[in-house]
C-alpha cells in the first residue's frame, strides 16, 4: 500500500533540541474514527498501519535522543501494560506513566503531568505530543522546537501551527494578526473551532490562520500559573491528585477522588489556551497529519493508476478512487466500486463512502447501542503477560491462540465450570497444576480439570505460543478466581 506512517531521517545530535525537554505523550482516546482497526480497547495509537512500529512508538522515537529527557505518558488504567510494553519495545524507557481511572480530557491530564514534573524537576520544559499523529519531516519538527525554546524560557506557552494545505473542516485553527507573518514565534490572536467549508476557505486565503496540531511546549510551572488564573478548580484538583497519588514502579496513579473533586472534563484549549494572553505559535511545515479518518489514510497512501489505495490481500477490478484495507488473513476483492472505503480486519468489515469518512463514529455508536462487542473489543485481547485470540467458539467449547511474552507469568487461578487442554506450538511452558510444576516443550500437551488451581509461565527468552481448548458448561472470562498475580489482579474476577 506504501503508506508513509514511519518517521524517517531521525535527528542526529546536531539536529536535536538544544535543551532538556521532557516529552509528555497523551495516549488516550476511544479509537472510533478509524474503526474497525482502532477500537476502544485497542485505539489507533497502538496500531500499525504498515506493519512497522505503532503510531505511539513513532511518537516516542521522534522525541528522543540528545536534548530530550525520558518520556512521560498519560494513559488509561486498562491500557497500562500495552503502553508500557510498546514503549519498552522501542528500546526507550519511560520516566513515568500516569494512569487515569477516568478520562477527563487534556486539561486535567496535563495539569497532573505538570504538577508531577514541577515537584520533581523544577524549570523543565514539557513537550506535549498526541500519540496518534504522523510527522514525516523530522528536521522541520526539531527546528520548530529550537525556534520555540527561547520564548518558552521567557515564560511563554508555545503551540505549533501547521501551514494549511487545504480548507480542512476537521481541524481547529490558530489565528495571528494580519501582517504578523508566517514564520518565527508569533503571538496568538485567537483559537478558532472547526469551521464550515466557507470559513475554512476564507482562513486559507487570508494567510493568517494555521491548523492547530495540539502540540505544545512550555515549562510546567508556567502552565500551572495559567491554570491558577483561568482554571483554578482544575489546578487545585491536580495538586491534590499528585500529592495524594501512589507510585507503582513506572506507573503513577493520581488520587483523582480528592477534596477538590469533582471536576468536569475539558480540553487544554478551552481551559487555558483560548483564555490566556501568554500563548505564542511557531508555524511549521513538517508533513503532519492526525490520521483523523480513513479518507486521510487513503490520501497518504500510494495509489494505483485508478486512484485506489490497497493494503494487505486486496484486489481492485474496475474500481477507482477507493481504499481497500485488508488485515490479517482476510482478502478483499472489489468490483465496480468508486469512491468507497472498505476495511476488513479483526472480525469486522466497514463499507463507507469516502465522503462520509468523518462520520464513522456513528457506526460505532450504533454497534454499541445494539450490544455488539465488536464496537470496542478486538479479537486479539491483550493482557499484561501477552495476548489471546478466540479462534472457535460453540456452546460447550472454545479454542484460543495464546502468546506469553518471555519471562511473563499468568496468575495462579482456577475455573469452576471449564477444563482446559494446553498444546505448546513453540517455545517452552512452565506449568503448575496443584502442587506439581513441570515444563512443556513444542508439540507437548497437558490437561487441567475444572476446579484445579493452575498457572502458566514462560521461562524462556522467546515468546511462548500455545493452543488452548476449553470445555465446559460456562466459558465466560469471568469464571476465574485468582490467588496470586504479579500484575496486582489477585482477588479480581
Amino acid at each position: 500500500m506504501g503508506m508513509r506512517m514511519n518517521d524517517t531521517n531521525l535527528p542526529t545530535t546536531g539536529q536535536a533540541a538544544p535543551a532538556n525537554i521532557r516529552p509528555v505523550i497523551l495516549c488516550g482516546g476511544s479509537g472510533t474514527r478509524l474503526w474497525p482497526l482502532s477500537r476502544a480497547h485497542f485505539p489507533k495509537q497502538l496500531a500499525s498501519f504498515d506493519g512497522g512500529p505503532s503510531l505511539l512508538q513513532n511518537t516516542v522515537t521522534r522525541a528522543s535522543g540528545a536534548g530530550f529527557a525520558r518520556p512521560m505518558l498519560i494513559t488509561a488504567e486498562d491500557q497500562r501494560f500495552l503502553v508500557r510494553d510498546q514503549v519498552e519495545d522501542t528500546s526507550f524507557e519511560a520516566e513515568c506513566i500516569i494512569l487515569e481511572q477516568q478520562g477527563r480530557n487534556t486539561a486535567p491530564a496535563l495539569a497532573v503531568a505538570a504538577q508531577w514534573l514541577a515537584q520533581r524537576a523544577p524549570g523543565e520544559m514539557m513537550l506535549v505530543l498526541p500519540s496518534d499523529h504522523v510527522i514525516d519531516d523530522l528536521p522541520a519538527f526539531h527546528a520548530a522546537i529550537r525556534e520555540a525554546v527561547p520564548a518558552v524560557q521567557a515564560g511563554k506557552i508555545v503551540t505549533f501551527g501547521i501551514h494549511p494545505t487545504m480548507p480542512h473542516t476537521g481541524y481547529g485553527y490558530i489565528r495571528v494578526d494580519a501582517g504578523a507573518g508566517n514564520a518565527g514565534v508569533l503571538d496568538v490572536a485567537e483559537f478558532v473551532e472547526k469551521p464550515s467549508l466557507t470559513k475554512a476557505e476564507d482562513y486559507v486565503r487570508s494567510g493568517n490562520y494555521f491548523w492547530n496540531a495540539g502540540i505544545f511546549l512550555f515549562r510546567a510551572e508556567d502552565l500551572l500559573a495559567e491554570m491558577d488564573a483561568h482554571a483554578p478548580g482544575i489546578a487545585a484538583w491536580a495538586r491534590a491528585a499528585v500529592d495524594g497519588g501512589a507510585t507503582d514502579g513506572t506507573f503513577f496513579r493520581p488520587a483523582e477522588q480528592n477534596e477538590a473533586s469533582p471536576i468536569d472534563p475539558i480540553s487544554i484549549d478551552y481551559a487555558v489556551m483560548e483564555r490566556s494572553t501568554n500563548v505564542a505559535v511557531v508555524p511549521v511545515d513538517m508533513a503532519w497529519s492526525d490520521l483523523g479518518s480513513w479518507n486521510e489514510i487513503w490520501g497518504r497512501a500510494a495509489h494505483d493508476d485508478r486512484g485506489n489505495a490497497l493494503h494487505g490481500s486486496a484486489m481492485a477490478l474496475d474500481t477507482s478512487n477507493s481504499l481497500l484495507f485488508a488485515g490479517g488473513e482476510t482478502t478483499i476483492a472489489a468490483l465496480g466500486l468508486d469512491n468507497l472505503i472498505v476495511v476488513a480486519v479483526d472480525g469486522a468489515v466497514l463499507v463507507s463512502s469516502r465522503d462520509r469518512a468523518q462520520d464513522i463514529g456513528a457506526v460505532v455508536k450504533a454497534l454499541k447501542a445494539s450490544g455488539n462487542a465488536v464496537a470496542d473489543q478486538p479479537s486479539v485481547v491483550h493482557r499484561p503477560w501477552g495476548s489471546y485470540q478466540t479462534t472457535d467458539l460453540d456452546e460447550r467449547f472454545q479454542t484460543k491462540r495464546i502468546i506469553v511474552r518471555p519471562g511473563a507469568k499468568l496468575s495462579s487461578q482456577l475455573h469452576h465450570h471449564r477444563s482446559e487442554h494446553w498444546v505448546v506450538v513453540s517455545g517452552t511452558a512452565e506449568v503448575t497444576v496443584g502442587e506439581k510444576t513441570f515444563l512443556l516443550h513444542e508439540n507437548e500437551s497437558t490437561y487441567i480439570s475444572a476446579g484445579t488451581v493452575h498457572r502458566l509461565a514462560n521461562p524462556g527468552k522467546v515468546p511462548l505460543h500455545l493452543v488452548e481448548v476449553q470445555c465446559g458448561s460456562y466459558l465466560g472470562e469471568d469464571d476465574i478466581v485468582r490467588f496470586d498475580d504479579i500484575y496486582g489482579r489477585a482477588g479480581q474476577g
